[in-house]
């Protein structure tokens, strides 16, 4: 038998500790721990779960990686064509991480209808387009048919159809200045066949998608040439060795003076993703003082309960109990007040995350965040982690204030009152 363990369990279970001066203050310890949980929880999950959803939106309408010409061109619209015929098309085989290749094309113009007026940039796919990637963030209607004739069906966010006051299966004419001086724009009318919205501003203010053979034939390109490649990986945590990779892959070997542009959505939309990394910092800071005010209240507790127990220790020691045999039954019986808070702070925080993954409670305005909704990510190995990571800095701090069993003097504590 564990004679540490069996005195720590008849302490945890004893009656009389509840009405002295201990009760309260273990209370507040196991709510501490709790409540640190809690917050834990909650900050690693929707920190997580906000970088996971903003990436994941970017690059479903963006690609990991886009490659295109080198050209002087600040803008949206791409002006230099590529041609297909390249090595690393439609078959990205020489870097394995690439899981897809997709050809498109921009150009900008303006929309107009008979109340306003917005400007767009027509995004031009093909038939090796991956919709999978945007299917979910579709909202009504179907996704234009770019595998048969051409046709004039496009898709648009809802953020574009509410300013221009345009719903499903409405038609409207779209201007696109030619690259030629003193030119007339080209006209196109196109129909809505669904909308879109993906909560990231930057696109959904922009964007509209239909068929890249639109804007080949506007700029009088070949059927095999588009505007750019978009690349998608398996793992976007590599993302820039990855990068760094596919520019060498699509290295020009037909013109080595002038080798392709290779961009990852990282670099594109580096303001994001350096305003994502102080969630990083902000989880450090939450986690270390959240495990600082539970290991203090713990602290606290455990002191408590050895001047509480002083002549049960002096007893103990009068029998020819060690110091070390002591401090043992206080560690568990701290362990028990940790593990207490553990069990109350994952139900609640687990809970509440689960509220908010299914019905989304709390809501963000997009245009902030990028998200219409706070996301959270619910890892096991976070959930894991985090609750080790408690346990062992509160026990690991806890032998400093334990130390105190060993200047206890038998004598005095028995004649202690």
């Amino acid at each position: 038998m564990n004679l540490e363990y069996f005195i720590a369990k008849r302490l945890i279970t004893a009656k009389n500790h509840k009405s002295s001066i201990s009760g309260p203050i273990i209370k507040i310890a196991v709510s501490a721990i709790a409540i640190g949980i809690i917050m834990m929880l909650v900050s690693v999950a929707t920190g997580i779960g906000l970088k996971k959803e903003i990436r994941n939106k970017i690059s479903a309408f963006n690609g990991h990686v886009i490659v295109s010409n080198y050209d002087s061109n600040q803008s949206e619209e791409t002006l230099s064509p590529i041609s297909i015929h390249q090595d690393f098309y439609p078959k990205f085989t020489a870097v394995p991480e690439v899981t897809h290749i997709q050809a498109i094309a921009t150009k900008t113009g303006i929309i107009r209808t008979q109340n306003t007026f917005e400007g767009t940039v027509l995004k031009g796919v093909g038939k090796d387009y991956d919709w999978k990637s945007i299917n979910g963030y579709i909202l009504e209607g179907k996704l234009p048919n770019v595998d048969s004739n051409l046709n004039d069906e496009i898709i648009i966010s809802k953020f574009l159809a509410n300013r221009l006051h345009l719903k499903l299966g409405d038609k409207f004419v779209t201007f696109f200045l030619k690259n030629e001086v003193n030119k007339y724009p080209n006209r196109r009318n196109f129909e809505i066949v669904g909308i879109f919205d993906s909560g990231f501003q930057e696109f959904d203010a922009n964007y509209i998608i239909g068929d890249i053979r639109h804007i080949q034939r506007m700029n009088k390109w070949e059927k095999d040439e588009v505007g750019a490649f978009e690349i998608f990986v398996n793992d976007f945590d590599q993302i820039e060795t990855l990068g760094a990779k596919i520019y060498r892959s699509t290295f020009n070997k037909q013109n080595q003076a002038k080798p392709f542009d290779s961009k990852t959505i990282v670099e594109k939309y580096y303001f994001i993703f350096e305003w994502l990394k102080m969630f990083d910092i902000n989880i450090q800071i939450i986690l270390i003082v959240m495990i600082f005010v539970a290991t203090i209240n713990m602290v606290v507790a455990l002191l408590v309960l050895i001047l509480e127990r002083t002549q049960m220790i002096g007893i103990l020691k009068a029998l020819g109990g060690n110091n070390w045999s002591i401090r043992k039954i206080f560690l568990y019986n701290a362990l028990y007040l940790i593990g207490k808070g553990l069990f109350w702070g994952n139900a609640i925080g687990i809970g509440i995350l689960l509220l908010q993954k299914h019905f989304g409670i709390v809501k963000l305005n997009p245009e902030n965040y990028y998200v219409n909704q706070a996301p959270v990510y619910i890892g096991i190995e976070n959930i894991i982690l985090i609750n080790l990571l408690t346990v062992v800095i509160c026990f690991l701090i806890l032998l400093i204030p334990s130390y105190i069993i060993t200047k206890i003097s038998p004598i005095k504590a028995i004649r202690y009152n």
